[in-house]
Order: structure tokens, then C-alpha cells, then sequence
């Protein structure tokens, strides 16, 4: 006769538990932002991606093309379409890199930054709803602590895509 989950000891039967499975947890949030980020950002050409790279050229130096694809982990060829879209609409401007003339860096212009801090706020609220249940200093070791595992989740990702 097999044992049953109520024949293992608690601390087992509450590391099976659906409620404390990683994968469950980033499915129901990840699911659940989808749907609150999706409507904020609606209205951005690209929507979540082109949420993506503007808040990534509000970050310090012009990136070239490449860096921003990889920072954002998109495509090349998507990134390109991606910024084309941005550019018409007056959000980016692409210059050649001074230290290398083959590349373009992306520049965020003052339309796309007014937008992005539109986008932000609608974001914001949006967020505001999901975690609820979180408070300030709960909110902040989530986003560290997540912040921390997409950093190691870029970079195991950067390491498997080798060009051959």
C-alpha cells in the first residue's frame, strides 16, 4: 500500500503544498501582471516591450541597438522594428555611437520621457492593486529579491545563446 500525503511528516506535506510551489506563485503573478501591465501600457507602440526599452534608455548612458536588445532580452530584428515604431512616434532618436560608428545608440528624446512617466503612473496603480497585501518594506524585499533572480535568470540565458 502506498502512503498517502497525510502519512509524511507536516514539513514535507508543506513543501508540496500547490501554495508554496515557485512555479505556481511566478504563473498566478506573472499571469495576473500580464493582465494589469497589458492595459497600461496599451496605448505605447510595441506595448510591454516598447514599457521595456523606454525604461531601460531612462537609465544612464545611450545604449548601442545591441546592448538594449540584450539588456531587454529581444531580438535583433525585433528590436530594430520595435525602435522604428518608437522613433516615428517621437519617443527615441538613434544616433551613431561616437566611440564606434558602425553602432546606433538609442536616445530617450523629452516626448518619450513624458510618456513613459504617463505610462509609469498608470503602471503604478495597476501594481498597487496586485499587491495589495504587501506592505512598504514587504513591497521592497520583493521587488529586491526579484530584481536579484531575473539578473540571474539574464544572465544563465545571455550564456546559453552563443552565436555559432
Amino acid at each position: 500500500m502506498s502512503a498517502s500525503m497525510s502519512d509524511k511528516p507536516a514539513g514535507e506535506a508543506t513543501e508540496l503544498a500547490l501554495d508554496t510551489d515557485l512555479g505556481w506563485a511566478i504563473r498566478m503573478v506573472s499571469s495576473a501582471f500580464r493582465r494589469v501591465a497589458t492595459a497600461s501600457v496599451a496605448d505605447l507602440p510595441g506595448g510591454a516591450r516598447a514599457y521595456l526599452v523606454l525604461v531601460a534608455l531612462a537609465d544612464g548612458e545611450p545604449p548601442s541597438q545591441l546592448a538594449l536588445a540584450k539588456a531587454v532580452s529581444l531580438d535583433r530584428t525585433v528590436m530594430t522594428y520595435l525602435l522604428d515604431d518608437l522613433e516615428a512616434h517621437g519617443f527615441v532618436t538613434r544616433r551613431p555611437d561616437p566611440r564606434d560608428r558602425r553602432a546606433r545608440q538609442v536616445l530617450l528624446t523629452d516626448t518619450g520621457c513624458t510618456r513613459l512617466t504617463e505610462v509609469r503612473q498608470k503602471l503604478a496603480t495597476a501594481e498597487a492593486k496586485l499587491l495589495v497585501d504587501l506592505d512598504e518594506h514587504d513591497n521592497r524585499q520583493l521587488r529586491t529579491l526579484l530584481a536579484r533572480v531575473a539578473h540571474t535568470a539574464q544572465v544563465d540565458t545571455t550564456a546559453t545563446d552563443v552565436d555559432c
